[in-house]
């Protein structure tokens, strides 16, 4: 099974916006399976504002991070079809095109799960369902793709 990773997901791994939510991450992300985790690139130009511009990290230290997480998970490239696909989900649902892009890009690289704090939990298109990785409990197919490990 394989999962995306939202922007929140990083930023939180990269210590935004508090240690607690960013020890939960970063305990998810060393248990989910190298092979299994993706990376969408818009997460990552969205990652790069969020350290530049919320955390304050100079423009250096962002590319560092974002290289960091390529070479820990495969960034998933944005294709011409995931991005219509993106249009229609915007409009049909009513969400921002950069979150209907990382979903189209999750379901197009064959996710089962995007791990989001923003989008709504449980929210399926695509075959992707959107998990809060903050959720109590966890969501079954979060859970087993963790191997039961809890955070």
């Amino acid at each position: 099974m394989k999962v995306a990773l939202d922007t929140n997901v990083l930023a939180y791994a990269e210590g935004v916006n508090g240690i607690e939510k960013r020890n939960v991450v970063l305990e998810l992300v060393r248990n989910l399976p190298q092979e299994a985790a993706v990376v969408p690139v818009q997460v990552l130009g969205e990652l790069f504002n969020v350290l530049t511009r919320k955390a304050g990290r100079s423009r250096a230290a962002a590319r560092e991070a974002l290289l960091g997480w390529c070479d820990t998970f495969p960034a998933v490239e944005t294709a011409p079809e995931a991005m219509l696909a993106a249009a229609d989900l915007a409009a049909d649902h009513h969400l921002s095109i950069w979150d209907a892009v990382i979903l189209s890009v999750s379901s197009q690289a064959g996710c089962r799960l995007l791990l989001s704090e923003d989008l709504q939990d449980g929210f399926t298109w695509g075959g992707v369902t959107v998990v809060n990785p903050f959720a109590s409990p966890r969501h079954a197919l979060l859970e087993s793709l963790l191997g039961g490990k809890g955070a």
